[in-house]
């Protein structure tokens, strides 16, 4: 166990880690960023793979949902795409100049004492780019990305040789765990897809879906907005103006009136 890791047990935290998912999480779906990207991703199925214009978007829904994302749905059908010119066709042409710097997300991070990863399936560039325009990028611990949990994809020789690895599957949540090193029931992970949810909690996380309104059985909190977070679950240590922390509480009640009721059988 690391120094870091011990020092918060002592203390008494029931957490040691906050891993953060990046796009639709640590900023608004709605900043135009991920239509965007569904617009790169359709062009390049019809300028790259000879998809017609009329099927492009559904079939990008279709290899999603089954693949996790199209470049995995591509390469199992048999395309051989390269990652690297992918991510450059797909994240090279968005308009990051759309997502803006957010100090409030940035002090509320800068004063929770406790080890912060970001988790994406996105590529490393992308995720330095956006970290960058939030101006949250001396905020983490460590990125866990595309990269990381495709370590051997630049050296295949062939399409299938190395299957593309990303949430929700579990295999990528475990290389996720074993490259930051962290104990699943000591670690809050946030996400706003509720697949990659259900998949952390298989695994042990604590789960906190983000961008939503009501929970799903496989989360343990919701957010509508990360920003909240300090209010909503339960122990959050803050560091107080005299550098000692402050811990944010909740009673059973109080939560009852933050956290909606999810429906049976949800």
């Amino acid at each position: 166990m690391d120094f870091c890791c011990k020092s918060l047990r002592d203390s008494g935290s029931p957490i040691d880690c906050l891993l953060f998912d990046l796009d639709d999480t640590l900023y608004h779906g709605k900043t135009g960023i991920a239509e965007a990207c569904k617009r790169n991703i359709e062009d390049f199925l019809v300028q790259k793979c000879g998809f017609g214009e009329t099927i492009a978007s559904s079939c990008r829904v279709e290899l999603f949902k089954k693949y996790g994302s199209t470049l995995a749905g591509l390469r199992a059908l048999g395309y051989n795409i390269d990652a690297d010119d992918y991510h450059s066709f797909v994240h090279g042409r968005l308009p990051y100049q759309l997502i803006q710097p957010d100090s409030q997300l940035r002090s509320l991070l800068r004063s929770i004492a406790l080890r912060k990863v970001i988790f994406t399936n996105s590529d490393r560039n992308h995720a330095i780019k956006v970290l960058d325009r939030l101006g949250l990028q001396d905020c983490f611990d460590q990125i866990i990305c595309f990269e990381t949990m495709n370590p051997n994809l630049p050296k295949s020789t062939r399409h299938d040789e190395f299957p593309v690895i990303l949430k929700p599957s579990l295999d990528a949540m475990k290389i996720a765990l074993d490259a930051v090193n962290i104990d699943p029931s000591r670690t809050l992970f946030f996400d706003d897809n509720v697949r990659n949810i259900a998949a952390g909690k298989t695994l042990g996380l604590k789960t906190v879906l983000v961008g939503k309104t009501m929970k799903t059985k496989e989360a343990d909190y919701v957010l509508e907005t990360v920003h909240n977070l300090a209010q909503v679950i339960p122990e959050i240590r803050l560091n107080g103006k005299d550098g000692g922390d402050q811990r944010i509480k909740r009673t059973g009640s109080e939560l009852d009136t933050i956290l909606p009721t999810t429906p049976v059988g949800a």
